[in-house]
């Protein structure tokens, strides 16, 4: 296939930025949308220029750093999928493919596609984690756990932290993300002891970092590679309300 590229760059944070066009040629369908960059990427250092950057790195949909919005969807047209995981079968020949970094405030753009995402990681650092006592680790069966609040707490611990609901949000909001990393310690015994603390003070990281509130468009739940649902944020709306 041979594709027309309209890709986002800018040399760095305080660079205003771009629209630039490439031609990605001899592309295989069984590609991955970031094994085809990387094959633009040769031919752009074979003539001497700036490879496009991106950020990658397990490649197997596990880590969240394939992060681009891709005609106007985060992570591509392919629902449930990460933009590694995403295979150049699903664009046509001569098709115009747009890809741009995360849109949003508390994300800023780094270089190219390049966003910096530290800002979840300092909501994590804030309350995403549980103190217990050092020593031998207790039998897993020692706490039992029904069944209905162990499945709902590995749906919620699925979050890979990718930034794509809040790319696809209007207000930028870090909603289904915060949820989530409270939702997966609060459904279990471990959680439950510092859940209302937790959530106030991940909560007011969220705000702090500039990210905006949930308008309940659903708009995250479609964009989310690991399709995380907005309950969710019912349930952290319901934590904080109770804290």
């Amino acid at each position: 296939m041979k594709l027309h590229l309209k890709v986002w760059r800018q040399k760095d944070k305080n660079d205003k930025g771009r629209m630039v066009s490439y031609e990605a040629n001899n592309v295989n369908e069984h590609m991955s949308f970031l094994e085809m960059l990387d094959v633009v990427n040769d031919d752009l250092i074979k003539k001497g220029d700036d490879p496009i950057a991106f950020d990658h790195d397990c490649r197997e949909g596990i880590c969240g750093s394939c992060s681009m919005v891709i005609n106007g969807v985060p992570h591509g047209p392919e629902k449930g999928t990460t933009t590694c995981q995403l295979h150049m079968r699903k664009f046509k020949d001569g098709d115009t493919v747009v890809i741009e970094p995360w849109r949003a405030k508390a994300f800023p753009v780094t270089k190219d596609l390049v966003v910096d995402r530290s800002a979840f990681d300092r909501i994590i650092q804030a309350g995403g984690y549980v103190n217990v006592n050092t020593g031998g680790a207790p039998d897993g069966n020692a706490l039992p756990i029904p069944k209905v609040d162990a499945d709902l707490a590995m749906d919620a611990a699925t979050c890979i932290g990718c930034g794509a609901c809040v790319a696809a949000c209007k207000n930028a909001s870090a909603m289904l993300f915060v949820s989530a990393k409270v939702s997966h310690l609060a459904l279990l015994p471990q959680g439950v002891v510092e859940k209302k603390e937790r959530v106030r003070k991940m909560v007011k990281a969220m705000d702090k970092e500039g990210f905006g509130n949930c308008t309940n468009q659903y708009e995250c739940e479609a964009a989310c590679p690991k399709e995380i649902s907005v309950n969710f944020i019912t349930r952290l709306n319901k934590e904080y309300i109770s804290s």
